[in-house]
């Protein structure tokens, strides 16, 4: 009876062992196939994530690694089948649905798509990325308003999570509220930091600036982030929540441009610095917390907003911004050795987004 016994804790660890060595294989085969992948050698990526499957047939990421591998390689029936069996997976996740729409999408089934992401954020209500798809098929059709509803609530729900701040302030600039296009544009350069999509960001933050800001005359201004406020209006038929654009966030910036006689990279750096310091010093942020004003307070307090003002517009003006940086290296160097070590960090209790500030809709 003892000999049975120890034989069969003996095969039972063994099997143990085995399944432990297989998961441990599988797990080596997924980071190998995520190193390929980001080299493009998707064929190669493909051949380790086949061999992770048989290793770890059970656990959903690793089918989820390879149908990625197989989306990006184009061949989307591939990836689409692998998912398929996946949504009904005891572990499954919100993104499954994500790339599985996206599959749908690429095979010319747009409306199949929709149908997923819905199903999706029906079982996974919480994921911004079924949110952000949602949003960039209206954004296809021209559906401006309807996409901003998609991006906004991603925001709202995953505040982490940078794409939706970036197209939900490519349509804000280019509309009569370009405010909420200046903030969500600077929140997405916080968050994801280096990327073409920074680039871009960085750009249309300069170009908004150029367009929003008018010297007509050497002795006037103009100012237009925001709608106009509709005649006779008051504080009080609004309950106090008068248009944030047209009631405090142009006056403030209007103050700063007082001194200016024109819109350029040094004229913008100094009015965004006269700016965040009037925010803080007339109490607004007590009244409109708002995290993209917080963050350039601590890159104020620290000593490195000339560097960091420069950053945000580098692709406004990259000529006279290197000029800049050459002539201030030990700032500049100063500032980004510090930025590495202070993130912007969201959660469900520290975030920003319009409705926020305003009930009206866009």
């Amino acid at each position: 009876m003892m000999r049975f016994t120890g034989l069969f804790i003996f095969l039972i660890t063994a099997q143990f062992s085995y399944a432990q060595s297989n998961k441990e294989k599988a797990m080596n085969d997924v980071k190998q196939g995520l190193y390929l992948q980001q080299h493009d050698k998707l064929d190669e990526a493909i051949k380790v994530l086949e061999e992770a499957r048989v290793f770890d047939p059970e656990t959903s990421t690793v089918s989820y690694e390879l149908a990625i591998a197989y989306y990006s390689k184009g061949e989307y029936e591939k990836a689409k089948n692998i998912l398929d069996s996946l949504v009904t997976h005891k572990d499954a996740f919100g993104t499954i649905y994500q790339l599985l729409g996206n599959c749908y999408d690429k095979l010319g089934m747009a409306a199949k798509a929709v149908e997923i992401y819905n199903v999706g954020l029906t079982k996974f209500p919480n994921t911004a990325e079924l949110y952000l798809e949602l949003g960039t098929l209206l954004l296809s059709r021209k559906e401006y308003s309807n996409a901003l509803v998609y991006y906004e609530k991603g925001i709202e729900i995953n505040p982490a999570f940078a794409s939706n701040y970036y197209w939900a302030a490519k349509i804000y600039c280019i509309s009569d509220e370009a405010v909420w296009g200046m903030l969500y544009g600077e929140i997405f350069l916080i968050l994801e930091r280096d990327s073409k999509r920074t680039d871009e960001i960085s750009k249309l933050l300069y170009d908004t600036y150029k367009k929003k800001i008018r010297f007509p005359r050497d002795s006037s201004f103009s100012v237009s982030f925001s709608k106009p406020l509709p005649r006779n209006i008051t504080d009080t038929a609004h309950q106090g929540r008068l248009p944030f654009g047209k009631s405090i966030y142009e006056p403030t910036l209007m103050l700063a441009l007082l001194s200016e006689k024109k819109i350029d990279l040094s004229s913008l750096c100094r009015i965004r610095k006269y700016f965040i310091e009037s925010w803080f010093k007339n109490g607004n942020y007590q009244k409109f917390p708002n995290v993209v004003f917080d963050f350039q307070y601590r890159v104020l307090k620290a000593g490195h907003i000339d560097a960091y003002d420069h950053w945000v517009l580098y692709k406004g003006e990259e000529t006279a911004c290197n000029d800049w940086i050459t002539a201030n290296k030990k700032k500049w160097d100063a500032f980004m050795k510090w930025f590495v070590k202070n993130q912007l960090l969201l959660d469900s209790n520290y975030k920003f987004y319009r409705r926020q500030y305003e009930a009206s809709s866009f």
